[in-house]
Formats: C-alpha cells, sequence, structure tokens
C-alpha cells in the first residue's frame, strides 16, 4: 500500500491505501466519515454521493488514486453545525424519514445549485433522478431544495 494524500472537507489527510480501493471505503472505514453511505456499491443509487470540487460523485466508482489532488467534500464538511441553507431546508420542510439518502440528496442538491441557483422543480427532479429514496419523499425533497434555493443553498 501506498501512502495517499487526499483533500477531504478541507482537511489534508494521508491514509495507507492501495489506488483501487474505492473513496467509499476510505472515506468510512480508514477516515470515519460514516456520513456518507454504502447503497448499492455499483453507482446506481446515489447513496454514496460525495462533493468533488463542485461536482457530484458517486464515491463507490472512485478509487483513493483518482482522488488525490482532488477537494472532496462529504456531508461533514458541509457544515459543522447543519447551518448550511440546504441543511437548514430540509430541517425546515422535515423531509427525512428514514435518511439514509439524505446527505447524498443534500450533497447532489448543493452541487445542482452551484450551477443553477433557480432551478425549477423538473430541473431538481431531473438532477436527483438517479437517486433512490425508498421512502418515497420526494415531493418533500423537492420543497426542500426550492427553500434551499432561496436561502442561497449554492453559496
Amino acid at each position: 500500500m501506498t501512502a495517499r494524500k487526499l483533500t477531504i472537507n478541507g482537511r489534508k489527510v494521508e491514509l495507507q491505501a492501495g489506488a483501487d480501493m474505492p473513496l467509499l471505503w476510505a472515506l468510512r472505514d480508514v477516515l470515519g466519515l460514516t456520513g456518507t453511505k454504502y447503497g448499492c456499491g455499483v453507482g446506481l443509487c446515489g447513496a454514496c454521493t460525495v462533493l468533488d470540487g463542485d461536482r457530484a460523485i458517486r464515491s463507490c466508482q472512485v478509487g483513493v488514486g483518482a482522488a488525490e489532488g482532488h477537494s472532496i467534500t462529504t456531508i461533514e464538511g458541509l457544515s459543522e453545525d447543519a447551518s448550511h441553507p440546504i441543511q437548514k431546508a430540509w430541517l425546515e420542510e422535515d423531509v427525512a424519514q428514514c435518511g439514509y439518502c439524505q446527505p447524498a440528496m443534500i450533497l447532489a442538491i448543493r452541487a445542482l445549485l452551484r450551477e443553477n441557483p433557480d432551478p425549477t422543480p423538473a430541473e431538481i427532479d431531473a438532477a436527483l433522478s438517479d437517486h433512490v429514496c425508498r421512502c418515497g419523499s420526494y415531493p418533500r425533497i423537492r420543497k426542500a431544495a426550492l427553500r434551499a434555493a432561496r436561502l442561497g443553498g449554492g453559496k
């Protein structure tokens, strides 16, 4: 194994890992950042979504070697106290049921709002079309995303 240097949530970290270790495992098992969830393991459900810069990526599909030199943000890095406008909107709209998919959805909305600060409901649906919420809380997720846009969630 090789020492890998990553930037996670604005902090430089070094870990021993092979280049092909999924970023998801490095985040959860090595760094203890359990907000990023394991879902399907093949990049289809979106539960493992994190941000690479401003872009949403599936951490189960990216090796640690490919993440070197990139700035990765997990849900733990969005804010230390859930004060980010998207997190506030999520709480105000009472989105979560089981909550398993919520960190990924929040980060996907963050990526959307960075690119499009005033999305339509259809654009929100399109941005989340490859995320699975088994609770079916999509209407509340859409409302929270619209509220987050009004609160400046893309900042």
